[in-house]
């Protein structure tokens, strides 16, 4: 028996918290099965920082099983809030800003949505310059000049070439975007599954490309001290049948702009000496160097750090929670307004069969197509003589291929993956948020177009690295704001909510001046939580689980904040 699904019956037309887009979506127009769900999912979990994932546990002393197994562990676990807070979505047909506003007030949810909106929009402009780098690569493909990555018109126009087309499916609304996620869905996966026949293929087998990862877990160097000098013993790159890829490392001291070269032929246990001394006034490097046919076919710097001084090495343990972490947080802002989507879904089991069959698997396999392709790679291209060569990343192995077609075929799977990860994850929240600041002004397209020039505004060709990193910090600061959320809608309410009062602006949920008291003071303390392990460095290993430690303390301070008020529920109220 399907769970209780609640429809608005009165008339709030004229309400200035009312719009058509922000309405309850009724019964009718629930179109959106499991399988839509999963399909989305599938769609915003195949991209880049996907990829790299794992790629990143890896380079951290991480076997591959295990990374597979805490990365499937933490998208379970993650997708648990995801059907949590994904339950009003399809109770009562309304978005994240809606159902934001019984917990912060009619104006306090602005705080919250926005910023919900402002990370999308960034992470929007980022994928968007990717997405248009795609396009960049493929028309230069079939030049026989290498494609420059210095700024040029040519990008701008790829970026916007593809910015239209995000704007497009924009402007045709949510039945475009279910149309997109459910075509690119199958596509996506057929992509994973051929880069896995291609890197078996071609090294020779499923069981000798895992193999190789022992080789991703080293460090590409090691020194020790030995008395008067440093012993620096370079690990490199091995082929399936155990040989050194390279065939000599050369030495290169700089000494007063004069340069000296000491080659030596490498083998797995030669170890290079320098001397203490030495490192003060000279400059160290070294390059293992590939010969074919007597001339050199490839090279790798090593800079080596001669700092031995003792280093604490990670508890395994720790290292394991760590990396939980930072998977759970992966997903904080889709976390947070899941209900953009799950109000579309007919039933309460369609949301949930839709997002833990769309999730956890999706991960788990893009995750280990990212690890055995970079396991390939390390037999599949001649280049790869040290750890740090292995194409981490998409773009890094795309790089590698030299018959055009490929690169063409390639990136537009890359086109495929960025747009519809980009509009399912970075356009719908900021949409609606934009949407619920002025509901009778600014209509889900408007939001989206907001969403789309601020993209520009940002210029993500400038600033990639350092927005990211910013984005990531803010995204931190919307832990409290689910915990708040999710104590107000499943404690404090008791599932219950009185949809038509949401729509007032001097209903119920208008609180004192639109702001609830309590939501803000639960979000102050959460925030505090969260940034408290940065600013004290002898807890800076705490930082990790800034996100948590946000959340419960927002969700615990709201529930005895709440529980004084008059507004908590003692009894079943509709």
């Amino acid at each position: 028996m399907n769970e209780e699904i609640v429809e608005l019956t009165e008339d709030l037309s004229s309400s200035s918290l009312y719009s058509e887009d922000l309405a309850p979506v009724p019964k009718e127009k629930r179109t959106w099965t499991k399988w839509s769900l999963a399909a989305l999912w599938v769609g915003m979990a195949v991209c880049i920082p996907t990829y790299l994932l794992a790629s990143y546990m890896m380079k951290e002393g991480m076997g591959w099983l295990e990374s597979i197994i805490i990365i499937g562990i933490a998208n379970i676990i993650i997708t648990i809030p995801m059907v949590l807070n994904g339950h009003a979505g399809v109770k009562y047909g309304i978005p994240f800003p809606v159902i934001g506003r019984s917990s912060f007030g009619t104006k306090g949810i602005h705080l919250a949505s926005i910023t919900r909106g402002i990370v999308a929009c960034g992470w929007f402009g980022i994928q968007t310059w990717i997405g248009g780098m795609a396009i960049y690569e493929i028309i230069h493909a079939f030049s026989s000049e290498p494609a420059s990555m210095d700024l040029n018109w040519l990008m701008f126009v790829c970026f916007g070439i593809f910015w239209i087309m995000n704007m497009y499916f924009i402007w045709k609304g949510t039945d475009s975007i279910k149309w997109l996620e459910e075509y690119s869905a199958p596509i996506l996966i057929l992509m994973g599954f051929m880069l896995i026949g291609w890197g078996a293929y071609n090294a020779g087998g499923f069981g000798v490309v895992l193999d190789q990862s022992h080789q991703l877990q080293k460090p590409v160097y090691s020194v020790v001290e030995n008395g008067d000098s440093f012993e620096v013993n370079i690990h490199p790159i091995t082929n399936q049948s155990g040989e050194i890829k390279a065939t000599s490392i050369q030495h290169r001291v700089i000494i007063d702009k004069d340069t000296a070269l000491l080659s030596s032929p490498i083998s797995k246990e030669s170890m290079i000496s320098v001397e203490k001394q030495s490192i003060e006034n000279q400059t160290h490097s070294f390059q293992l160097i590939s010969d074919r046919n007597g001339h050199v076919y490839t090279s790798s710097w090593v800079n080596v750090d001669f700092d031995t001084s003792p280093k604490e090495q990670p508890n395994k343990l720790w290292q394991y929670i760590k990396w939980l972490t930072v998977m759970l947080g992966f997903w904080a802002t889709m976390s947070l307004s899941i209900a953009d989507i799950t109000r579309y879904a007919p039933t309460q089991k369609s949301q949930r069969q839709g997002q833990f069959i769309g999730l956890p698997g999706t991960m788990m396999l893009y995750s280990f197509v990212a690890i055995f392709v970079t396991c390939a790679a390390v037999i599949n291209f001649e280049d790869v003589l040290i750890a740090s060569d292995a194409p981490w990343d998409p773009t890094a192995l795309l790089g590698k291929f030299e018959n055009p077609w490929v690169v063409v075929i390639a990136q537009i799977f890359m086109i495929i993956a960025t747009l519809s990860t980009n509009i399912a994850a970075n356009v719908i929240a900021p949409s609606n948020a934009f949407s619920n600041m002025m509901p009778k002004k600014i209509s889900f397209r408007t939001g989206g177009i907001i969403t789309g020039i601020i993209g520009i505004i940002i210029c993500p060709w400038w600033l990639m690295s350092s927005i990211a990193g910013i984005l990531i910090l803010v995204s931190g600061f919307l832990g409290p704001v689910l915990g708040i959320m999710l104590c107000d809608y499943f404690i404090i309410r008791k599932k219950n909510l009185k949809l038509a009062e949401l729509y007032k602006e001097n209903g119920e949920y208008s609180y004192s001046n639109g702001f609830n008291r309590n939501a803000m003071i639960s979000l102050i303390l959460g925030i505090g939580a969260a940034l408290i392990w940065h600013l004290v460095p002898s807890l800076a290993f705490l930082s990790d689980l800034a996100w948590f430690s946000g959340f419960f303390i927002a969700f615990i301070a709201y529930y005895f904040l709440m529980k004084k008020s008059k507004h908590y529920i003692t009894k079943t109220t509709l």
